[in-house]
């Protein structure tokens, strides 16, 4: 049986991988507000090509993620772009929320006392989901936090600033096939009084054919060296 589009909730503090295929567009909505949805690539043909952070933001000259921007691997290859954007900042250097993280802000909970009622992590979500395609904690880069803006204060301290309201959403169409590794676990610098289950959901169609007017292909011109580095990837497909 063939589908033209598939739709999911990913409950709070859940966690979700599936291969992306090219073409293919993700829209990841928060229907409540204040979600935080921590996110990983890979290359399913090549596991060690994964997102790389750092240059991705260096070469697109900006901290925050938005419409417009493209999200590299470390071969200088898109995986996917930003083509719709209600939130308008994301980041992608503060990682992931820990077991010790989850413990000091809110106590200790374990699945074996607590059931569906303990409180997990990002860092360990990760791990699940990465265990299902045979990588470990020495395969996981710095990820991408969609929802959650950060500002720095006066000392370089960052805090989480600003946040989601309900039916913020972002869009990626995906350039390449990736492996996408999810969780929607709080976000490092979260200091709410309760811990967070901020559900979001996720809608997956075909997207419109790219363009040479296209919008992030254009938005810098580093990005148009990455659709020609995919492009050179995909020859001959």
């Amino acid at each position: 049986m063939k589908i033209d589009q598939y739709s999911t909730r990913i409950k709070g503090a859940g966690h979700w991988s599936l291969v992306v295929r090219r073409g293919i567009q993700m829209k990841i909505t928060d229907p409540r507000g204040g979600a935080n949805v921590g996110m990983l690539f890979y290359n399913p043909t090549l596991l060690t090509e994964q997102y790389n952070a750092p240059d991705t933001l260096k070469c697109q000259h900006t901290f925050k993620l938005t419409k417009g921007n493209c999200l590299y691997s470390d071969m200088g290859r898109i995986f996917c772009s930003i083509i719709d954007d209600t939130f308008g900042w994301h980041e992608s250097v503060c990682g992931n929320s820990h077991a010790s993280h989850i413990q000091e802000r809110w106590g200790n909970r374990d699945y074996q006392q607590d059931g569906n009622a303990w409180m997990q992590n990002g860092f360990d979500s990760f791990l699940v989901e990465l265990a299902k395609y045979n990588l470990t904690a020495r395969d996981m880069p710095a990820n991408v936090n969609w929802f959650s803006k950060v500002s720095a204060k006066e000392n370089g301290d960052l805090t989480l600033s600003d946040r989601s309201q309900a039916g913020d959403s972002i869009t990626l169409r995906f350039e390449m096939d990736t492996l996408v590794i999810l969780h929607t676990c709080p976000h490092p610098l979260n200091n709410d009084e309760a811990y967070p289950l901020t559900p979001v959901e996720i809608e997956l169609s075909p997207a419109e054919p790219v363009t040479d007017d296209d919008y992030c292909m254009n938005f810098r011109p580093e990005n148009q060296r990455g659709f020609k580095n995919n492009a050179l990837y995909h020859l001959g497909l």
